[in-house]
């Protein structure tokens, strides 16, 4: 009996050796791009912890800077400030008909990016590294994000006495979207639009960005 039992615990274990794993495999930078969508409605009950902010911030230490000057400045705001910020921003530019976000959907946490030095091309060359790269840190975290580029400068440097004027405006939270990427080829529209609550993004074929 007991060389049968054992027998048969060699059977299980044999078996589950050679069965597929069920680990949850590691996010790769292709998955995480495809999953980096820009977001318009959040889960309005959950709270980005200030920790989680910071967290995103921080790949700003490791990412690459034009000369290095590394002259961009971050403000977190965290959902007992998000109302300091909403009033003043604009989502779904190409959707002016839903008034995006949609109440009860709005982002409650926030990432104001600054800058110490007078705008220019070697600026917005940080800025586009520094806000895809924190939104791929935001996706690897299991949360989303969207860039604003929309919103009232002034006002919101006024609401949060910022030192310096705003540049961008990251928001950050737990999606509720279904946001899909769609095949577009040279001449197709590139505007995202929805259909029946989902929300479809056209994308450039490899072979139309490459140029011969």
């Amino acid at each position: 009996m007991a060389d049968n039992y054992i027998g048969k615990k060699m059977e299980e274990y044999k078996g589950r050796s050679s069965a597929p794993s069920s680990a949850r495999r590691p996010n790769t930078l292709m998955s995480l791009l495809a999953k980096n969508r820009s977001c318009r409605g959040y889960d309005s009950t959950f709270i980005v912890r200030d920790d989680q902010l910071r967290s995103i911030i921080e790949v700003n230490t490791k990412v690459a800077s034009a000369r290095n000057a590394q002259v961009l400045r971050f403000r977190p705001v965290n959902h007992s400030e998000a109302a300091k910020i909403l009033p003043h921003i604009r989502l779904g530019g190409a959707l002016p008909q839903l008034n995006l976000p949609l109440p009860g959907s709005e982002p409650n946490a926030f990432i104001v990016i600054c800058s110490t030095v007078p705008e220019s091309r070697f600026v917005y060359t940080d800025l586009g590294i520094s806000a895809q790269s924190m939104l791929l840190r935001a996706t690897e975290m299991g949360l989303a994000g969207i860039c604003i580029g929309a919103f009232d400068s002034e006002a919101v440097q006024r609401e949060l006495s910022l030192p310096l004027a705003p540049l961008l405006i990251l928001a950050i939270g737990r999606s509720i979207e279904d946001i899909r990427l769609v095949d577009a080829a040279e001449g197709d529209s590139l505007k995202y639009y929805r259909e029946e609550g989902v929300h479809y993004v056209p994308k450039l074929k490899l072979d139309n960005l490459i140029l011969e």
